[in-house]
């Protein structure tokens, strides 16, 4: 196989071209040149926002995996300047593209939005409709959920880390069994290219069955695999909402009981299961991410359109003495 990679240096087009050189495919990763092209792939030059290129006018392959989540023409541009010189187009999409609420068990079926506005949501969709239009069902829209694992970029799993690494007591959101739906990028990576190698097209939500693990494990996993001996404080939801701290950001991963945590965490993957997705344990996922973060200094690269996520110290202390005095 002969693959283009749109990105490819950051997160999840890292991991999709870290697989595919391990399958012995040839990797051709489109980027600025900001950052170094990942090791067995080759580089081509060019800035999509700006609408530069003018490097992917000459090539052929047998598929793209483009993630892109900027503003959509980017997406109709590499359609337009590929044209028939790519075999499929697998577009790392987001389960954000259904309509909101989507409700538990929701399947590819699902009311989507428009795609006409310039939220995440929107311009996923608008991305899915640009692969759609010029590649029929030679696109493969993969619907990602929470997605977590090495070099993430988004800072969730690694505020966890260190936060749980820092020890103490740490405020966690309850409650303990609470589901979670979430994909190790690697997973992701792995069935993408299974996919466009079997010549699979159309939407699968891609993330791990509801349950894969929850809040508790995903925590007490935190603190094994960093050694620490912070003592995690079980909070309520209510009281957690009750003190302006955010879900989801304020304490990342984390949604609590209902609709939003339906719509995020547990939605129906049964389609992407019959076609192969297997999802490595939650351990397997929290040490090697671990592995990593120190390995760079402890510290996560950060998307610069996104905001950094994480709970404020002093927000944490003062919750939890608050729940002291209560308690006495």
């Amino acid at each position: 196989m002969e693959l283009l990679v749109l990105g490819g240096t950051e997160f999840v087009g890292r991991a999709v071209v870290e697989d595919a050189v391990e399958r012995g495919w040839g990797v051709t990763v489109f980027n600025r040149g900001n950052r170094e092209v990942p090791r067995g792939a080759r580089g081509l030059r060019g800035d999509r926002a700006k609408g530069e290129l003018g490097e992917l006018a000459a090539g052929e392959w047998d598929a793209v995996v483009d993630t892109w989540s900027g503003d959509p023409a980017a997406v109709r541009d590499a359609v337009r300047v590929l044209g028939g010189r790519v075999g499929r187009y697998g577009y790392v999409s987001s389960r954000s593209v259904y309509a909101y609420p989507a409700g538990a068990g929701l399947d590819e079926h699902g009311a989507l939005v428009d795609g006409k506005g310039d939220d995440y949501a929107d311009v996923k969709r608008a991305g899915e409709i640009a692969a759609q239009e010029a590649y029929g069902d030679a696109a493969l829209l993969v619907r990602a959920g929470l997605i977590l694992g090495p070099y993430e970029n988004i800072g969730r799993l690694p505020w966890w880390l260190r936060r749980i690494a820092r020890g103490g007591e740490v405020l966690a959101p309850g409650p303990r069994d609470l589901a979670l739906q979430y994909i190790d990028v690697r997973d992701l990576a792995g069935w993408t290219l299974d996919a466009l190698a079997a010549g699979l097209g159309g939407p699968y939500n891609l993330v791990s069955p509801s349950g894969h693990t929850t809040m508790g494990e995903l925590l007490e996993t935190c603190a094994r695999v960093t050694g620490s001996d912070a003592a995690l404080r079980w909070v309520a939801p209510e009281v957690v909402e009750a003190a302006g701290i955010e879900p989801w950001t304020d304490l990342p991963v984390w949604l609590p009981p209902g609709e939003l945590h339906d719509t995020l965490h547990r939605g129906d993957v049964r389609k992407a299961l019959g076609a192969g997705l297997r999802c490595r344990p939650v351990g397997e996922t929290v040490a090697d991410t671990w592995r990593w973060l120190e390995g760079i200094g402890g510290v996560a690269p950060q998307r610069p359109d996104r905001e950094p996520v994480g709970l404020d110290p002093e927000v944490e202390r003062r919750v939890l003495d608050g729940l002291g005095e209560l308690a006495g």
